[in-house]
Formats: structure tokens, sequence, C-alpha cells
């Protein structure tokens, strides 16, 4: 596991811990963008208990939403892997890409163009300016994985257990984590 600086494009990883934050306990990030004024990135591993139709009722396809981070919970945010499709997205890493014309979404979405395959959606997003990534990556709380595939994260976003895949794959000592529960009252 590597300490150095991430870039966009990578994604941090929790470290374990019994005890954290709610948001962040257990997460995988996808970091969107990364500037010298701060980072943003999705959460790619906390689905939420509702789906895209009953928050756009205009979608006729029942897609899962997750929790992006804390910030700006009421906001919807995509990722999707079809730029050829939607008009001014933007390529986070190898094809990956973030944001383009909501509208072109739907109707590509109404019309079967696009499917669960190609496009994830967030409430929120997880956002830092520089030094407090800085500060947080220097403190042991996020694990940077530059190694991961585009297509490992949008299939990632399929069970939830992607953190549990990324311990077993870090291996050593993480690999007793993969397998504990959530909560440790439940051992």
């Amino acid at each position: 596991m590597k300490r150095q600086p991430p870039i966009r494009g990578d994604v941090l990883v929790s470290e374990p811990s019994t005890i954290g934050d709610l948001t962040f306990n257990r997460s995988v990030i996808l970091l969107a963008h990364l500037d010298k004024e701060g980072a943003v990135g999705f959460i790619i591993n906390k689905p939420l208990d509702f789906n895209l139709e009953e928050l756009i009722p205009e979608i006729d396809e029942n897609f899962k939403l997750f929790n992006g981070g804390p910030v700006e919970q009421e906001n919807l945010y995509f990722i999707h892997d079809v730029p050829h499709l939607i008009s001014d997205s933007v390529e986070i890493k190898d094809g990956i890409y973030w944001g383009g014309s909501f509208d072109t979404v739907v109707n590509l979405i109404n019309t079967k163009q696009i499917t669960s395959e190609n496009i994830k959606f967030f409430l929120g997003y997880s956002g830092w300016d520089i030094t407090q990534l800085e500060s947080e990556i220097d403190l042991n709380t996020w694990i940077i994985d530059s190694n991961t595939k585009s297509n490992d994260i949008l299939n990632s976003l399929k069970d939830g257990q992607y953190w549990q895949e990324k311990m077993k794959k870090f291996g050593g000592e993480y690999l007793l984590w993969s397998n504990a529960p959530e909560n440790p009252n439940n051992n």
C-alpha cells in the first residue's frame, strides 16, 4: 500500500477500524477530481435503500443509488463509461467519466441505450481541501490504490462488498478484516 499523494482516478480505501464514523467506515472512494485546491470523490460501495426511479419519476428503470458522500446529499451525480452517448462528460481515468447532460441520460435510460452496467448514480459526494486530504493520508486514514481498473469500479457497485474485496487484495494483516463484521458486537 503506497502512501504517496493520490491522483485523479485513484481509489481511496478506508483503513480498517473497529470504530469510525458511519460515512467513511469501510468506504471505497473514487477520486473524480483532484487539483491544488482540493479533491472530489464518490463512495462507490455504499448502496442506499431506494433507487433512482423513486427520486426521478421520469426514469422508467430501476437503478441503484449510492451514498456518494456527506457533501450536497440533495444533489445527484453519476459516473459512466459511455462518453460517446453523454455529451459534456469529463474523463476521470481509463474509460470512466463523470457527469454530462442529465436530460440525455434520462432519454438513454428510457430508450434502453444504456443500462446499470454503464452508469452509476450517487447522492452527494466526498470532498476535501488539499491540506485536509494530505493530512488524512499522513495519518493513515486511507490506503491509495492506483491499480484499480475502470471495469472493476463500475462492476464493483453491484453488491456493496468492494471494501472487503480490497482487503483480500491487499493481503497480509488486511485479510483478517475482509471477514470481520462491520459491527464488532456481531462477532
